[in-house]
């Protein structure tokens, strides 16, 4: 199956998700992965980013959630994604793309849909104060 960032005539090798305990979700502030210093790269032209991303040599399956999946199988998958978001030298630029379009499904910067929502919202909030507070 190709992954959704492939160009014309590419198609990334299959891989199989790893099977993992229930793990924790990755924090929703900051830019990187707890105990990782953030990398960021500058991308040879603007919107570029995901030519460096580490999910292209993986199944996109990976990253989407086939339809009626199974919690337990869904959670593991969800961190096997981010465990290649952990080692993005893109990450926060793909976070900022699934935030700011937004992207409803999959796993994108490490984040899942549910937890950009989350993220979303307070930023929202955050912002929603800071204007309140400039002008009273």
């Amino acid at each position: 199956m190709p992954h959704p960032f492939d160009g014309p005539g590419e198609s990334s090798p299959g891989s199989t998700p790893l099977a993992t305990a229930r793990g924790s979700l990755l924090p929703l502030t900051g830019g990187g992965i707890p105990g990782q210093a953030s990398r960021r790269t500058e991308s040879p032209q603007p919107g570029a980013w995901h030519l460096e991303a580490a999910c292209r040599r993986d199944e996109a399956g990976l990253f989407f959630a086939p339809s009626k999946e199974p919690t337990a199988a869904r959670l593991s998958r969800e961190e096997s994604a981010k465990r290649v978001c952990g080692r993005c030298p893109v990450l926060l630029d793909c976070r900022e793309h699934a935030l700011s379009q937004p992207e409803p499904y999959g796993v994108w910067g490490g984040l899942t849909a549910a937890e950009r929502r989350v993220l979303l919202s307070r930023r929202r909030r955050r912002r929603a104060s800071e204007v309140h507070a400039a002008a009273g």
